[in-house]
């Protein structure tokens, strides 16, 4: 079965998607197929392999993101239709979709999960200056979140006058628009200085869970692959 459904992903044009306010996103409906998002769906990795990320220091003293987190490596056991999902994910045509939007040629590809629970937010930020963008796919449905608990991502004006290495609060941004997150969206968003994006303090119940599966575009360069293994090394140290 196939989980992305290419034709929904092939017809968003490059000038549609750069033309979007306040920088470039595509918050769509069916990027994936009906039938591959409920098999998703129905085998969300289990949040007992998950890391636990909570009060981490942020850049120039953002609020941490608290969170449950899963990084995703070749060794990484996951259900098998999340196997199949992130071998699409990794084939020659999905790369040359993203990399088209993102005008990329050469990009690689982490994936992660990230589970939020209650009481818990993403402050207003900008993603790492070495990222060219990211691919944000919701697992919450009709049945099991209620929109007033919130979770949307919010994608924040800051008029072009915020510096990304600050920590501004949601009340400096000047407009805001919320994604479309519950049942089948995902959102592709292009890294620039100004793509500021968060989530209000979520509040739902405790058996409940905001989840989101990301593709995180990297340069594919072989300076960052260096920088990576040297900063994982000493974590490890540590």
């Amino acid at each position: 079965m196939s989980y992305i459904d290419w034709e929904q992903l092939e017809s968003i044009s490059v000038e549609e998607f750069e033309a979007v306010k306040p920088y470039p996103f595509a918050n769509r409906k069916g990027l994936l197929t009906d039938s591959g998002f409920e098999r998703l769906l129905e085998n969300m990795p289990d949040i007992a392999t998950f890391d636990t990320r909570f009060g981490e220091e942020r850049l120039a003293g953002q609020e941490p993101h608290d969170r449950y987190s899963l990084e995703y490596k070749p060794d990484t056991q996951v259900p098998v239709p999340w196997q199949e999902f992130i071998a699409e994910l990794r084939s020659a045509r999905y790369r040359e979709n993203i990399a088209r939007l993102l005008r990329a040629p050469k990009i690689e590809f982490r994936f992660h999960w990230h589970y939020t629970p209650s009481g818990c937010s993403v402050s207003p930020h900008t993603d790492s200056s070495r990222e060219k963008g990211s691919h944000l796919f919701y697992f919450n449905s009709e049945d099991d979140w209620d929109p007033s608990w919130g979770g949307e991502t919010l994608a924040l004006d800051d008029g072009g006058k915020l510096d990304f290495k600050s920590a501004p609060e949601l009340s400096e941004f000047k407009g805001e628009i919320a994604f479309q997150s519950i049942g089948n969206y995902s959102a592709i968003m292009k890294r620039t200085d100004h793509a500021w994006h968060a989530v209000r303090p979520i509040n739902c119940p405790e058996d409940r869970l905001r989840r989101i599966f990301i593709v995180v575009c990297n340069p594919a360069s072989l300076f960052w692959k260096a920088r990576d293994r040297i900063i994982g090394k000493k974590k490890q140290a540590f």
